[in-house]
C-alpha cells in the first residue's frame, strides 16, 4: 500500500480534502497502483518549527507581509 506524506502548515476542510485527491491522483498517475492503495498522511506544521534556509519559518514570512 503506498503511502504519501505530506509535511504542511494549517489547511482548512476543504484545502485538506482536495490535497488528499490531488495527491492520491498524482501518486496514482505516476505509478499506475489504483487509487484506492493509496494512503495520505496529511501532517501540519506550525511554521515555527520549521527551518527554511537556516532561519526560522515563521520569520522568514514574517518579513513577506
Amino acid at each position: 500500500m503506498p503511502t504519501i506524506f505530506f509535511h504542511c502548515p494549517k489547511l482548512t476542510e476543504e484545502q485538506k480534502q482536495q490535497a488528499i485527491e490531488r495527491l492520491t491522483d498524482a501518486g496514482s498517475e505516476v505509478t499506475g497502483i489504483d487509487r484506492e492503495s493509496f494512503v495520505v498522511y496529511l501532517e501540519e506544521k506550525d511554521p515555527s518549527n520549521v527551518g527554511v534556509g537556516g532561519e526560522v519559518l515563521k520569520e522568514r514570512l514574517s518579513r513577506r507581509n
